[in-house]
């Protein structure tokens, strides 16, 4: 098969300084014989044949600062129309200010995360609803998925929280014995231990623990699951989602997460107690002695707050997981958010709670 060849065009072309001499045809064929170097000054007197792309070429460069002459009537016409028909371009707009930008950047973060606060308090709803069927129906309430996730959230945890708790008791009788030996008051390091670790440290470090282990678990498992479009497979075989994938998981939370804050605090008082024998001679029945003077009421405080950290913990984990994509990246994404948001909640709810219970006098 033979390519179509480009019809006959002769166009002369004469560059002296700074003016363009053309003759000939100036058509769509010729224009690649144009050279590419800026002209004052185009003279086109010897031009003999004119299309649309040659007028649109001439259009170009006189927008560019050279100086069209010589162009006959009929030429000059066409140039003028070819000219009327090119597109404006838009106004360029000025940037908006620092501080606007600064404030339009700031209400798209706020609006962001009062939406996300809206889809956790629906998913809350949706975990109480399913709670109010479960109730209704006990036949269909997923005790093995309870128990299960009871045990990879809960008793698989105690390790690691049991040695991180051990090891936060003998840093902080250690810091605090270096300064409480400054004003002979070595005595009340028990106090410090046994108030920091049973009221705020022991529940607090075990939620930051569960929410970065379980919280990414839960997305995982769910966003698996999901991508694998096993949810709706759900869905068409009648099973609630919501009954069967998301209650077991957050009530496995609230069931394990006091536990593992009452393992935390002993593990912590013990590591207390050993580094107080080592470092300042307080025997274990001298350091049970003053943990008994203690009030309860730090112990009760701490775990209290713990079923709010697992709710907490289990609905921005399942909120995720049910966010993920088709693709592997999004999954990633959402994991690493759930553990990110996970732990900032935890630490605002600890927060929110060390105020209201200084309110209220406890």
């Amino acid at each position: 098969m033979t390519q179509p060849t480009a019809p006959r065009s002769d166009l002369t072309v004469a560059v002296e300084g700074d003016c363009l001499t053309l003759g000939g045809d100036l058509v769509v064929w010729s224009l690649p014989r144009l050279p590419d170097t800026p002209a004052a000054r185009i003279d086109l007197s010897g031009l003999s044949r004119m299309d649309t792309a040659g007028a649109w070429e001439l259009a170009q460069r006189r927008d560019r600062g050279a100086t069209l002459s010589g162009l006959s009537d009929h030429h000059q016409g066409l140039l003028d129309t070819v000219t009327a028909a090119l597109p404006e371009a838009d106004d360029a707009q000025p940037a908006p200010a620092r501080w606007r930008r600064i404030l339009e950047a700031t209400g798209v973060r706020v609006m962001g995360a009062l939406r996300y606060l809206v889809e956790l308090a629906e998913y809350l709803g949706r975990v109480l609803a399913a709670m109010a069927r479960g109730l209704r129906h006990p036949s269909r309430f997923p005790m093995t998925a309870l128990v299960h996730h009871a045990q990879e959230t809960g008793l698989r945890a105690v390790p690691i929280v049991a040695v991180m708790s051990f090891l936060i008791g003998v840093v902080l009788a250690f810091q605090g014995s270096d300064q409480l030996r400054q004003f002979g008051a070595e005595v009340f390091v028990v106090d410090l231990i046994a108030i920091s670790i049973l009221r705020e440290l022991g529940i607090l470090l075990t939620a930051i623990v569960v929410a970065g282990r379980t919280a990414s678990a839960l997305t995982a498992s769910i966003g698996s699951m999901k991508m694998r479009q096993e949810i709706d497979a759900m869905r068409t075989l009648g099973l609630d989602p919501d009954l069967v994938l998301i209650l077991p998981r957050v009530l496995a939370l609230v069931v394990m997460l006091p536990i593992l804050g009452l393992v935390s605090a002993l593990m912590g008082l013990l590591g207390g107690a050993v580094m107080s024998w080592v470092e300042l001679g307080i025997s274990p029945s001298v350091f049970l002695a003053r943990l008994s003077d203690v009030s309860v009421t730090h112990a009760i405080v701490g775990l209290s707050k713990a079923p709010v950290f697992a709710v907490i913990i289990g609905v921005i984990g399942c909120h995720a997981g049910m966010q993920v994509g088709k693709d592997a990246e999004s999954l990633g994404r959402m994991t690493s958010s759930a553990v990110v948001s996970a732990i900032f909640a935890v630490i605002i709810a600890d927060a929110a709670f060390s105020i209201f219970f200084a309110q209220v006098g406890l």
